[in-house]
């Protein structure tokens, strides 16, 4: 009886580990320079008292921090992680995308329409972050393929 529970055990583990979502991760850093237009006129942000911020109205550099994870569907390197990694920092180091001038969601947006053309129809979570202090983290889940539009 105890064995019967046993194997009973195990099949129930098995068929959750058969469905569970799974997803890899890769981290990269890329050097950037970005601005808040308007930020230097706008007095909502430009308020001359503690919480002024016009600062970010001008060109300002950061080291932005990246995590991004994939939807696989396999346990044996569906997509290997280095080679997704270097095909992310290749995207930058060859001006496919840029950083300049755009908010973290901007970033991550731009980043993963790239990523949903390559591999469509796969969740992807993107979280942007400046100096690894403050970020963005944007979920993008979808079990069906992405058409883009280029326009």
């Amino acid at each position: 009886m105890e064995e019967q529970i046993k194997q009973a055990q195990l099949e129930t583990a098995n068929r959750i580990m058969d469905r569970a979502p799974r997803m890899i991760w890769v981290t990269l850093q890329k050097e950037g320079v970005h601005r808040y237009p308007g930020a230097d006129t706008d007095p909502k942000l430009a308020t001359g008292d503690w919480d002024d911020v016009s600062f970010l109205g001008v060109p300002h550099r950061h080291i932005f921090h990246f995590k991004v994870w994939i939807e696989v569907f396999h346990n044996d390197r569906d997509i290997e992680f280095i080679q997704f990694k270097r095909w992310i920092t290749r995207l930058y180091d060859q001006s496919v995308l840029q950083l300049d001038y755009k908010s973290c969601e901007m970033i991550a947006d731009d980043l993963y329409a790239e990523i949903a053309t390559k591999y469509p129809g796969r969740a992807v979570w993107i979280s942007v972050s400046e100096d690894n202090e403050n970020g963005a983290f944007i979920q993008y889940n979808t079990t069906q393929p992405v058409t883009l539009l280029k326009i």
